[in-house]
């Protein structure tokens, strides 16, 4: 007889109304690989993230006490009618690692946890617990109480940290240029002091001058040389300013702590920009930016030191280690090699545990977090992946079909948003999405094997096999950009002309040294526009009218046609609702469990204050306007009453990178990884820049769109820009005018120069990894 508890096999999802969803009701087999397509927009993400697992994380959430709850995010319930047979879901995302300063890809993965212990015990001369061998703990002495036999005693003690004393465990030494600090022809009541915040009537400005130490009214060129001291170097001293306790310090060490100690890329552009003018970096004289004391650095196994272990390529590291044999610490070495190996098993051999982990691509970023779930022993898990192939040249795509299909036959439910038909292949049952995106997706088109979506008449079924061919001709090149001894990260002394006037794909294993070739020689240089995969900053109240700087035409155009101010038609100004405050939504915070979002009934979600909406232009009101998807708004803003030449050049825009389903006005924050990326190519389409450089623009995009991106490329390219592509797409390499190949293989195995021509001659030559997948690709 079957047991009840045997019958539990699916995961049943019915009524899903989440973002775009439209009533979708799908049952999920268990212990099997589920792939979910669809175009992007189509509500993949809203599914399988938004809906599935994160009710899962919730319900996971509320098995803890209510006090353990108040330290979690809540997580607010799905817009779904039911969901039954959920097990625990474990996200692994595309989500940047924080890009803190301290945050290395050793330290985000317990590597150099490991490595500080095994340090600890065999490591000569010994020099102290693991504590002596971490960059982010200093080394501190002092005196403390301490009872022995009852009796209360103040002893002195040590504590011995890893950290160098010279750079505080970063790496890298700063030297500020006063000269960006301030204008010394200038007093402070003159707004003397030139760095972002410091306004002549602020508080910052009002505790220097008013602390006795400095003069408000006098130009900082005649201060004496202990004022200028004081106002540049002092130690913070507490003083009292309008009966207010508050505490003084120098300028110089004030702006180490609020902005030097922050990584440059997490700062807002204008403190990054001030940054980058003021400061110059230098790697630490003291530690040669190993970050590690001298003490750390100088206790050894088999002659490596730490510092020396977390500089290595982790293949070569995983080498090292499994050349130790010392049964006292068998077990450590045990675990810490099987995390190596998980590395190397993903494709992240080439990597070094002290890379910063804020320098990871997303693709990057997805496979380290993967790894610390390939060793599990947990079973009867649901994994949810977000485009895991992502950054993967074809060759490394079949590595990681393999451990998806080994997450699954361990037991696990393993659910995959992807684009790719190599991903696609080896999925156990497919859940297609569309039709179309926006508005006009939400629906599951299908549902079925691999097989039954080939004979399907869906988009993705119909375009599951396209194959580009070869261009029968390649444009001329007008001229070349040099690059010459190319050497940042792996590259070795890369020496190529890049043809300018036509489009030229980079190409090359993940790790070979794409990306530092292009970012590193070529995106820095005038005249060059960069769209990288960067994360588009923005709040809820932010969406593709405010980003794209869209608005403001549109907020003056309302303005003139009906004689009022613009700032009436901005959600986050005079004309926001009262009662929502502009945020369209009403949020209930309660306390411990889920908090609550309701439309706002007075303005039913719109945003503005009704007042505002009795404003017209073009027969509409601009809570219409901003609701429009973005070809209903070009055709809106191209004649009669609404025509608006500025609003319609960026809704063209828009268009030509396949967001026409978007709605204007929709919140930045529901938009996928793709969709974010096209939007920042459709605001540098804008610039003055003769050469465009893109970073997989083909990420989150699907087979019948990549098309349309083609379509884009050549416009550009025909219009006289020179694009230059990082990308692993087959369809993007064959329609190349020129192909760059770096290789043969990843880290120090790459950074050369494998191959330059067109790629009918790199099929034909086939020399390369990238020639031999090409050429099956196009069926040579």
């Amino acid at each position: 007889m079957t047991a009840a508890a045997d019958s539990h096999d699916l995961i049943r999802v019915q009524g899903a109304r989440e973002n775009n969803l439209k009533d979708v009701s799908v049952e999920l087999p268990k212990r099997r690989l589920t792939v979910f397509t669809g175009v992007s927009g189509s509500g993949k993400s809203s599914l399988v993230f938004g809906t599935i697992a994160a009710e899962s994380q919730r319900m996971i959430n509320e098995t803890y006490s209510a006090f353990v709850q108040g330290f979690m995010p809540s997580l607010a319930r799905p817009d779904v009618d039911v969901l039954e047979g959920l097990t625990t879901a474990i996200i692994v995302d595309q989500e940047r690692m924080g890009a803190n300063a301290r945050s290395t890809v050793g330290t985000v993965t317990d590597a150099n946890a490991m490595l500080r212990i095994l340090f600890s015990r065999l490591g000569q001369p010994h020099i102290g617990s693991p504590q002596a061998f971490s960059f982010n703990i200093p080394s501190v002495t002092g005196r403390g109480a301490i009872t022995v036999g009852g009796k209360t005693e103040s002893r002195e003690f040590t504590q011995l940290g890893g950290m160098c004393p010279r750079c505080e465990g970063m790496g890298s030494v700063s030297d500020i240029d006063l000269t960006q600090l301030f204008d010394d022809s200038k007093s402070l009541a003159e707004g003397a002091i030139t760095i972002p915040g410091y306004t002549a009537d602020g508080w910052a400005v009002r505790i220097i001058g008013s602390s006795g130490f400095v003069p408000a009214d006098k130009p900082i060129r005649e201060f004496t040389e202990q004022e200028r001291k004081d106002f540049l170097y002092k130690e913070p001293v507490k003083v009292k300013i309008e009966r207010i306790n508050m505490t003084y310090e120098g300028l110089v060490p004030k702006v180490q702590k609020s902005m030097l100690s922050k990584d440059v890329d997490a700062m807002q552009p204008h403190i990054r920009a001030f940054v980058e003018r003021a400061v110059t970096f230098a790697i630490c004289p003291e530690c040669g930016g190993t970050r590690l004391s001298e003490g750390a650095r100088s206790s050894k196994i088999a002659g490596i030191s730490i510092a020396d272990a977390c500089a290595m390529q982790i293949t070569d590291l995983s080498d090292w280690v499994r050349g130790l044999d010392e049964p006292s610490v068998r077990p450590l070495l045990k675990n810490l090699q099987h995390l190596l190996d998980s590395f190397v098993d993903i494709g992240l051999g080439y990597l070094s545990l002290d890379r910063p982990s804020g320098t990871l691509s997303g693709g990057e970023a997805q496979r380290t977090k993967m790894i610390r779930h390939l060793g599990s022993s947990l079973t009867d898990v649901t994994y949810v992946f977000d485009e895991p192939t992502v950054g993967l040249h074809p060759h490394d795509i079949q590595r990681m079909n393999e451990l998806l299909l080994q997450l699954r036959d361990k037991g696990n439910t393993v659910l995959v948003v992807e684009h790719k038909p190599e991903a696609i292949a080896i999925a156990d049952h497919v859940v297609d999405l569309g039709p179309r995106a926006g508005s006009a997706g939400g629906e599951v088109v299908f549902e079925g094997t691999v097989e039954e979506l080939r004979a399907s008449d869906t988009l993705t079924g119909r375009h599951l096999d396209d194959r580009a061919r070869l261009k029968e001709t390649v444009r001329t090149p007008k001229g070349a950009l040099e690059v010459r001894g190319a050497s940042e990260h792996n590259l070795q002394g890369v020496d190529v002309d890049i043809p300018l006037g036509v489009l030229v794909v980079v190409t090359g294993v993940a790790g070979s040294g794409k990306s530092s070739l292009i970012h590193g020689s070529v995106a820095l240089r005038d005249g060059v526009v960069s769209v990288d995969q960067g994360a588009i900053r923005g709040s809820r109240r932010s969406n593709p009218a405010t980003y794209t700087g869209m608005l403001e035409p549109i907020r003056k155009a309302f303005a003139k046609a009906n004689g009022v101010k613009p700032a009436l038609f901005s959600a986050n100004s005079e004309g926001a609702c009262p009662n929502c405050n502009g945020a369209g939504v009403i949020y209930t915070d309660l306390g411990v469990m889920a908090g609550v979002s309701t439309v706002c009934e007075v303005c039913e979600g719109k945003r503005f204050d009704e007042s505002v909406l009795e404003y017209h232009l073009g027969g509409r009101d601009i809570s219409e306007v901003l609701a429009m998807p973005v070809t209903e708004a070009e055709e809106f803003f191209a004649s009669g009453e609404a025509k608006l030449p500025a609003a319609h050049a960026i809704l063209q825009r828009l268009s030509d990178v396949g967001l026409g389903y978007l709605t204007i006005g929709q919140p930045l924050t529901t938009l996928s990884g793709g969709e974010r990326q096209r939007l920042k190519l459709a605001t540098h389409m804008a610039e003055k820049g003769g050469v465009y450089v893109l970073d997989e623009p083909t990420t989150g995009l699907h087979l019948a769109d990549v098309e349309q991106l083609l379509g884009l490329l050549d416009r550009l390219v025909d219009a006289g820009k020179s694009v230059i592509v990082i990308e692993h797409h087959q369809a993007v390499m064959a329609h190349a005018d020129w192909i760059i190949d770096l290789g043969p293989g990843a880290g120090h195995d790459g950074g050369r120069l494998v191959f330059e021509g067109t790629p009918a001659d790199l099929v034909a030559a086939r020399s390369t990894l990238t020639g031999e997948h090409l050429a099956r690709y196009v069926g040579a």
